[in-house]
């Protein structure tokens, strides 16, 4: 598997987090091509506040930390300690990052005061629940992603429809300008304005 651009690095430790992701069964990491646009999007806000929410293993989050500045923050959010656990031991060493294992829609609920330049939304709260909640997080200016747009084949019965409503729900919102972008798994990116 290659990433797009000549002579692009690969994040320190994805090697050693996708060979643990596999072995823990985990099918819900983001693809490859998802993850190269993550870091370059993240390089675009300097000195950002970053959050993401669904971690998973951390594949994701080891592109947005490598496209991040010194002076960044991230803060990535998952409910389930086993998968979390390989972000931990792989990407604890970066003091820009805060892993948080909490609910998602009790952690965006109870930090409505923070706001953020840059929210990559891979689970279902912040994206499919509490949308308005999450958006409101987001900084003018902020950049709003998210992936799974296009059919997938772990997608369960009635997806379809649910990915249907939210990007209806995006399209309708006059506080974002958004692009659909039918690559990878299929991207919507959102700026706030």
């Amino acid at each position: 598997m290659t990433i797009p651009g000549k002579n692009q690095q690969w994040p320190k430790a994805y090697r050693e987090i996708e060979v643990k992701t596999k072995e823990s069964g985990f099918t819900m990491a983001s693809d490859i091509l998802t993850c190269s646009l993550l870091r370059t999007l993240a390089a675009s806000k300097p000195a950002g506040r970053f959050l993401e929410l669904g971690t998973g293993t951390g594949l994701a989050t080891s592109w947005i930390l490598d496209g991040m500045d010194k002076n960044s923050v991230l803060t990535s959010i998952d409910n389930d300690p086993r998968f979390l656990n390989i972000a931990k031991e792989y990407l604890t060493f970066d003091k820009r990052l805060n892993l948080v294992l909490t609910d998602g829609g009790d952690w965006i609920t109870n930090n409505q005061s923070r706001n953020f330049d840059y929210i990559f939304a891979d689970t279902w709260h912040g994206k499919y629940l509490l949308l308005d909640e999450t958006l409101s997080l987001l900084n003018k200016g902020g950049l709003y992603i998210i992936d799974d747009m296009l059919p997938q084949p772990n997608w369960p019965d009635g997806h379809a429809e649910k990915v249907s409503i939210l990007v209806s729900a995006l399209k309708e919102r006059d506080d974002l300008l958004l692009t659909e972008l039918n690559w990878a798994t299929g991207i919507m990116i959102g700026v706030k304005k």
